[in-house]
């Protein structure tokens, strides 16, 4: 007896010898999968959390982009990598919310398939205008469009992305006949709404903000709750009249279902304090963007919360993909 209890004492030692003796995680460069190509927000969000988060693990963070399907391509590859939390995905209302909506043969799914780690950023939208529309705020832009019902047009980067579910939002609340002129990009669709091509456009900040500088578009309103930094004197869209409109990307970090509890909560407070800091935040709005923290709990809330609100926006506005 005395000589299996010193066998066993002996195999316990061994194992947490040799348990100790591995290297604690991460132990190699954690790959960071964005479901969209470089140089968009999304992108610009990985880079920025993605270095800092790094340098707080003592690792690289390897972006790679995998672009396409509105960000479900890149987003199924990390839905199936091994949980291990040396694969992460940025997740965004494109990819974990309006996709659910969008895609009826969706091959992942954004509750069931992923870990929520934490919410980083934030990026609201700008509506715009042409010179050639007289409107000067969001209610007389909304008074002319009543007065021409069928007659003006909005530009999108493309059908069901969040450009335009953020004016068939606006449309439906307000009540509003426009016709939807959908583009290739983010890219095209600024350049439509600067020729004339389209009366308005709700775009993203970052390449807006020169032409609102310069004059050649006139911005009315933002579309997150709060006034951004970027263009403090544009009222919001809630305080123009529609009290709780608040539609905008939200960016956020997840990791396949199953990784440990553990490194999940680690990664989750590495991403919260790098949110929260004074240079992630300056970075950001430099980018027409803001640094938002939520935590994983919080966010699994806003995904299906998210999920909920553009299925009823999609049936609403009548919205289906080709």
């Amino acid at each position: 007896m005395k000589a299996c209890r010193c066998m066993l004492a002996g195999i316990i030692a061994m194992v947490c010898a040799a348990a100790s003796a591995q290297p604690s995680y991460p132990d190699r460069p954690l790959r960071l999968i964005v479901g969209f190509a470089p140089g968009g927000n999304t992108d610009t969000v990985a880079r920025i959390v993605g270095q800092k988060l790094g340098e707080r693990l003592g690792t690289q963070v390897v972006i790679d982009n995998r672009g396409g399907a509105g960000g479900t391509i890149g987003t199924e590859i990390a839905a199936r990598a091994n949980p291990d939390g040396y694969t992460l995905t940025m997740g965004t209302t494109t990819t974990h919310a309006i996709a659910v909506a969008a895609y009826p043969k969706l091959r992942y799914d954004p509750m069931k398939d992923f870990a929520p780690i934490a919410m980083v950023a934030n990026a609201p939208y700008l509506l715009v205008v042409h010179s050639s529309v007289a409107a000067r705020s969001l209610k007389e832009f909304i008074s002319i469009v009543k007065s021409q019902p069928g007659k003006l047009n909005y530009g999108s980067a493309g059908q069901a992305t969040t450009t335009h579910l953020v004016m068939a939002t606006l449309t439906t609340r307000a009540g509003l006949d426009m016709a939807h002129v959908p583009f290739k990009g983010n890219g095209p669709a600024t350049t439509a709404v600067l020729a004339g091509e389209v009366q308005a456009l709700f775009g993203a900040l970052p390449p807006l903000l020169p032409h609102v500088s310069a004059g050649r578009v006139r911005a009315l309103a933002i579309s997150s709750a709060k006034r951004s930094p970027s263009v403090s004197d544009v009222p919001t869209v809630a305080e123009s009249g529609y009290p709780g409109f608040d539609v905008t990307l939200w960016l956020g970090f997840f990791t396949p279902k199953g990784t440990p509890g553990a490194l999940v909560k680690r990664l989750e407070a590495a991403l919260v304090q790098i949110a929260q800091s004074p240079e992630t935040k300056e970075q950001m709005a430099r980018q027409g963007l803001e640094a938002y923290s939520l935590g994983a709990a919080d966010l699994a809330k806003l995904v299906k919360a998210e999920i909920e609100n553009y299925k009823s926006v999609f049936k609403t506005a009548g919205i289906k993909l080709e």
